[in-house]
């Protein structure tokens, strides 16, 4: 690996990097000349882990409801090199189931990575849980927000595990109001929910048009999924808590004591890099699309590319 940027680093030896160039002896009668090989090249690499679950509340006289689940953790790069035969495989993570079980958390996001030979490991965590009846929001890339009761539940910790840059926020605390909890944290780029708001998501342009991920579900009463990604809170009766989008990490709405809270949405990995260098091997059937002189491959379910 020839460069890494976003803070990430990696090593090769040289004699791997000699015997690469050894595959470059077609490019030569191409015109590239004698010696020569393919200059350098960049791919980029989103990678956000699934969402987590909202939780819900437990008793109507007290209006408590539940947190609002954590948005997966969303972290970029851009790696530098010219290698070829190298697969890099890609996992992406389920989203958190919600709750129809009145006083009890949501399930936790599970962590995207990817990895391969040469290639820094880059994991982004899944979303901590929503909390249920006066419960903690779970710890995770983005905190799950904290349920509701008498006292109610704080927010979970984002970034968890830490990475430079953060890979989350921390999830809301219960607000004070009759029926309100905690949001979910939103994406890195932005401030986590600090009431029952869903934290927003990070905006990115990878794709080549510009799309939100990893915004955190709303806690009750009604709270907003963070940027249109996190799953709306439901009321306190019930009724009304939204998933978190799929394939964008949106954390699920937290639900009152009536009903079922929302589900986190899965993750996703994409990955942009020169059509020109595409070698067109993948597994797992991604999504390939172009944009300008990019190839853009979306993972939305595990496989792997070799470049």
């Amino acid at each position: 690996m020839r460069d890494l940027k976003n803070n990430l680093t990696s090593g090769k030896n040289t004699s791997n990097i000699q015997s690469r160039k050894g595959k470059s002896f077609g490019y030569q009668v191409l015109g590239f000349g004698a010696g020569g090989s393919l200059p350098d090249y960049d791919i980029d690499f989103l990678v956000v882990g699934g969402g987590a679950g909202g939780g819900m509340g437990v008793n109507a006289s007290y209006r408590e409801g539940g947190g609002g689940g954590g948005a997966g953790g969303y972290r970029t790069s851009t790696e530098t090199d010219r290698d070829v035969g190298v697969t890099i495989t890609v996992t992406v993570g389920d989203g958190g189931g919600g709750t129809g079980s009145p006083g009890n958390n949501g399930d936790p996001g599970v962590a995207s990575s990817i990895s391969g030979t040469g290639y820094t490991t880059i994991s982004s965590a899944g979303g901590g849980y929503g909390g249920g009846d006066s419960t903690a929001g779970g710890n995770g890339g983005s905190g799950g927000g904290g349920g509701g009761g008498n006292p109610g539940g704080g927010g979970g910790s984002g970034n968890t595990p830490s990475t430079s840059p953060s890979q989350g926020n921390d999830g809301g605390d219960r607000s004070g109001a009759a029926g309100a909890s905690g949001g979910g944290g939103g994406g890195a780029t932005e401030d986590p929910g600090t009431s029952s708001g869903g934290g927003n998501g990070a905006l990115n342009t990878i794709t080549g048009s510009g799309l939100y991920y990893a915004g955190g579900g709303g806690g009750v009463y009604q709270g907003g999924g963070g940027s249109g990604v996190g799953g709306q809170g439901g009321t306190y009766s019930g009724g009304g808590a939204g998933a978190g989008v799929a394939n964008t990490g949106g954390g699920g709405g937290g639900e009152g004591y009536n009903g079922s809270s929302g589900q986190g949405g899965k993750g996703v990995v994409i990955l942009s890099l020169p059509t020109a260098r595409y070698s067109g091997t993948t597994s797992g059937s991604p999504t390939v699309s172009t944009s300008g002189t990019k190839t853009i491959l979306k993972f939305t379910g595990s496989g792997s590319y070799t470049t």
